[in-house]
């Protein structure tokens, strides 16, 4: 199976609502860091790929038809190139509305990662911190005004390399109707669903922790 459809938004740019919503739609699987987090066997692949190494794409994404969220988000160029026939999806949403949302769930995550013990969670998170702290913004995630500048270059960049035939820059509060004329699928007959919010993140997380170490 081929992706039908490449997500290039950065995380907290609604895409656990997205990767719900594509699932919804008939484009699922789709890949989200929460399947690298349940599902040991995916971590290496991104190991090596954060290690600047290129996995086989068609291994990573084996049984899978589209992908929203980091770690996939960050190899959005690559990803178009190795699935041309792939829609682009550019998750977006207000500037200062995604900077308070990623300032409260994964940079603190990250930067705090030490204090998760060993194992599949950690190195979930070592992996995740060289690709968004290091090789994302640079190692600098303490200073507002760069978090900022790189988001919206990241999203500059996407919309000057994808055609615009291609690409849909899309905010999940816009609900189905711009979503579904983009992939040719039916508007479904159901509220348009909300996932992960600030709140929930936080509550998984610390969650996470606790299980982690028993």
């Amino acid at each position: 199976m081929a992706l039908r459809v490449v997500g290039a938004g950065l995380g907290r740019t609604g895409t656990k609502t997205l990767k719900d919503v594509l699932e919804r739609l008939g484009f699922g699987p789709c890949h989200h860091m929460f399947e690298v987090r349940e599902n040991p066997a995916q971590l290496p692949f991104w190991q090596a790929a954060a290690r600047g190494e290129t996995p086989d794409w068609d291994a990573v994404f084996a049984g899978y038809a589209a992908c929203v969220d980091w770690p996939a988000a960050f190899f959005w160029r690559e990803l178009a190139a190795y699935y041309p026939d792939a829609k682009v999806l550019l998750s977006v949403r207000p500037d200062e509305a995604w900077l308070k949302s990623i300032q409260s769930t994964i940079l603190p995550l990250l930067r705090d990662r030490a204090e998760i013990p060993p194992g599949h969670m950690r190195d979930t998170m070592d992996m995740a911190h060289r690709l968004i702290v290091e090789r994302t913004f640079g190692g600098d995630i303490d200073d507002p005004q760069h978090v900022l500048a790189v988001y919206r270059a990241h999203a500059d960049e996407v919309r000057r390399t994808i055609p615009s035939g291609r690409l849909l820059t899309y905010d999940v509060a816009e609900g189905w109707e711009p979503l579904c004329r983009f992939l040719g699928v039916p508007i479904p007959d159901a509220p348009f669903p909300v996932t992960n919010t600030t709140k929930e993140f936080q509550e998984r997380v610390t969650g996470a922790r606790q299980v982690a170490r028993r």
